[in-house]
């Protein structure tokens, strides 16, 4: 059978791709013998220079895809690869089409994921026609494993790791509002159908496809997507790649039918990467990759990174060879994963950082404080302004631990290839300022040993654990660098308990008040937010909060976005009037400092989901609480039952609290949520820390600094 390639609408008349019969025998037998790959040749191109490295045989670390892991796979069905694509065509369609490619890579700010992922699509994804068949690949398999909730303080081990399938329900619906009608989700991930059963529905994936009413795929041959209907998952042999690193490269008949005449989107999740340093559209490509080394095909990716293992079990035994081990995997790996890229490019990468996440993308994450969106039709583009975002571009710190390399090797390999200038490209968006500033706070933990931490914040991933005691931590455990430590870092005289800094928040300043409508405007997008997810004792809950600040002279404003919100309020009270015993239903609460430097006195406000409200004035020096006292709040909500999202918009006019606002003040400050009947939780951005659930804990509050 020979399919010809379509020209799609954009990208100018485009080679053909050939899909040929070609027999299991015919492929070089030498493969299965473990046998090197062959050194990649230095091209028209200006690929690097390989030296031969050892095929290993050691099964796929499926958790971080950059290990080795051990014994005890299924041995799967044989790979059939009932076709074949002709590779040399599309690595010429793809050179061509991403080093002419220098459109603007749009960065957008703020908003749900749901939100962000209708934003950007609409903002970065071409127009074709409606029946055109479009294929959205996010990142699924990613993950650190599955965890007990119960038993690791709410975190299930995929979400903050993976794509969030909400993100991915907004790039739906903004397809399916131009009429798109044939769309697909899909991912290739290493493990047996029934750990992939389990993760979509853990990670959401499962219920959001059925939902939205889209198929969702796993692109590999485990005896089920390769065999039922038109076999989405079925590996086919990729022609031309015999002096590339990835010589023995197949391709799930899916991707190959959407490169042909199809939409193929990329959708990643944006964070650090332990490996590759960052983890978006390059390194995502991992999640097509199959190759006929061995059977099954899927279960093949960790070959793109054979040398590591090695190179992990030297740095034990002798440290700088094993560095310069670490390093030169690294960058065969970078020149795979551009190897893969050329062949699999997708159209348009839309990379969700709803939060992006510093760390080591698995065990050790560090959220952004902003929510934002990358995308664009240019792949390494997108991945040099995420790596910007996350702190990750022009590093001296990262030079000096990876050879030079002052980015993720990844996009450097890829810029080298398609011959790009990636020193100013062009970004538009709302959330562009966030990609040119030159001290983004960054946090990157590495699996060679080093750390890099521009604050203390601890990570997500170890609530009520010791905080971080250096601003940069190196591989030999040097102490803190306090001329490391950025100038927008919480006050230094704000400490915990246990030495860590406390939390700092910041009021964007206002020209014009705020319409209090319960909707997230412009304005809102440009306050810098802060989001927590962990109860007062410091215990992860994976129930999501985030919050804005802004002042004028005559209000101040807070925002609030809740996820996993069950609105138990009783909605027959009124709302007009105050509601006493509000912190027994669902509600968030805000205190804050009536003056800088005193944290015994303060108001508490309390807000529900509905509107219903409740303030006092406390005075804990004096031992007296105000009943009386009024905030004089203007309260607007929305409320998606379905998501389980609630947003809710507050004004404080009361005289006490515009007297306290003024530029630069830093006011104590302190932020609950109290959520669900039972099991009953208690939330809080700043953690009290006491043996019961207790939020007037003045020593725990943050800090509020008004620009």
């Amino acid at each position: 059978m020979r399919l010809g390639l379509r020209p799609l609408l954009g990208l100018g008349a485009l080679a053909a791709v050939t899909i040929t019969g070609c027999p299991r025998e015919q492929r070089r037998t030498d493969r299965d013998a473990g046998a090197p790959v062959a050194a990649r040749e230095a091209d028209d191109a200006g690929a690097k220079t390989r030296s031969p490295a050892t095929v290993s045989s050691s099964p796929v670390d499926v958790v971080s895809s950059a290990s080795q892991g051990g014994a005890g796979w299924d041995a799967g069905p044989k790979v059939t690869g009932a076709g074949e694509i002709d590779g040399a065509a599309l690595r010429a369609r793809h050179r061509a089409r991403i080093a002419g490619d220098t459109s603007a890579v749009t960065l957008l700010q703020g908003g749900s994921p749901r939100e962000l992922g209708a934003r950007i699509c609409e903002a970065a994804v071409p127009a074709r026609p409606k029946e055109t068949p479009i294929l959205i690949k996010p990142n699924i398999g990613g993950f650190e494993w599955f965890k007990d909730p119960a038993k690791s303080g709410g975190d299930d081990g995929v979400r903050g790791r993976t794509t969030d399938p909400e993100f991915v329900r907004g790039v739906v619906q903004c397809l399916k509002a131009r009429g798109h009608t044939k769309i697909t989700i899909a991912e290739g991930w290493g493990a047996k159908h029934t750990d992939w059963k389990r993760l979509v529905r853990v990670s959401g994936y499962q219920e959001m496809a059925d939902d939205e009413s889209v198929p969702l795929v796993a692109m590999d041959d485990d005896g089920v997507f390769d065999v039922v209907g038109d076999q989405p998952g079925k590996p086919m042999r990729v022609s031309g790649m015999e002096g590339s690193g990835v010589p023995t490269l197949l391709m799930p008949k899916i991707l190959a039918e959407h490169l042909e005449r199809g939409m193929f989107i990329s959708a990643p999740k944006m964070k650090a990467h332990r490996f590759g340093v960052v983890s978006m559209g390059i390194k995502g490509m991992q999640g097509t990759v199959m190759l006929s080394d061995a059977a099954p095909a899927f279960h093949q990716k960790w070959r793109t990174h054979a040398e590591l293992g090695p190179a992990l079990r030297l740095l034990e035994r002798d440290r700088a060879a094993g560095e310069r081990a670490y390093l030169h995997a690294l960058e065969v790996f970078a020149e795979r994963m551009v190897d893969v890229l050329e062949v699999s490019a997708p159209d348009v990468v839309l990379a969700e950082g709803a939060p992006a996440m510093g760390g080591d993308g698995f065990a050790k994450r560090w959220p952004s404080a902003e929510d934002v969106a990358v995308g664009g039709t240019n792949p390494v583009l997108v991945d040099r302004v995420g790596a910007a975002v996350l702190g990750l571009w022009d590093s001296e710190e990262l030079a000096q631990h990876l050879g030079g390399h002052r980015t993720s090797p990844l996009i450097e390999a890829a810029a080298k290839r398609f011959a790009l200038d990636l020193r100013a490209p062009r970004i538009e968006g709302d959330g562009k300022a966030l990609a040119d500033e030159r001290a983004r706070p960054v946090h990157f933990v590495s699996m060679s040993g080093f750390a890099l931490h521009s604050d203390d914040r601890a990570p997500e991933s170890a609530p009520g654990g010791p905080r971080e005691a250096s601003a940069r931590t190196t591989a030999d455990g040097g102490g803190p660098d306090a001329s490391a430590r950025t100038a927008d870092g919480p006050d230094a005289s704000a400490r915990t308990a246990d030495g860590g800094a406390l939390p700092e928040a910041r009021a964007r300043r206002l020209d014009a008040p705020i319409v209090v409508d319960g909707v997230i405007d412009e304005a809102w997008r440009t306050a810098p937010p802060v989001s927590f997810s962990t109860d007062w004792s410091g215990a992860e809950t994976g129930i999501r909060t985030r919050v804005r600040f802004a002042w004028s002279e005559r209000a101040f404003y807070t925002l609030w976005e809740l996820e996993g919100a069950g609105v138990e309020v009783d909605a027959s009270r009124p709302r007009e009037t105050e509601r006493a015993k509000l912190y027994e239903e669902d509600c968030v609460e805000i205190f804050l400092g009536r003056t800088p430097g005193d944290r015994t006195r303060y108001f508490e406000v309390e807000v529900g989901p509905l509107g219903h409200f409740l303030d006092v004035a406390i005075d804990r020096a004096a031992k007296k609480s105000d009943v009386g006292w009024s905030s004089a709040p203007e309260i607007a909500t929305k409320v998606d039952r379905d998501a389980r999202r609630v947003t809710i918009e507050v004004a404080l006019r009361a005289p006490e609290i515009v007297r306290a606002l003024a530029p630069g003040a830093v006011l104590p400050l302190a932020l609950y949520r109290m959520e669900g009947k039972s099991p009953r939780r208690y939330l809080a951005w700043s953690p009290t820390r006491t043996p019961k659930p207790n939020f007037h804990v003045p020593d725990a509050f943050g800090t509020l600094r008004l620009e």
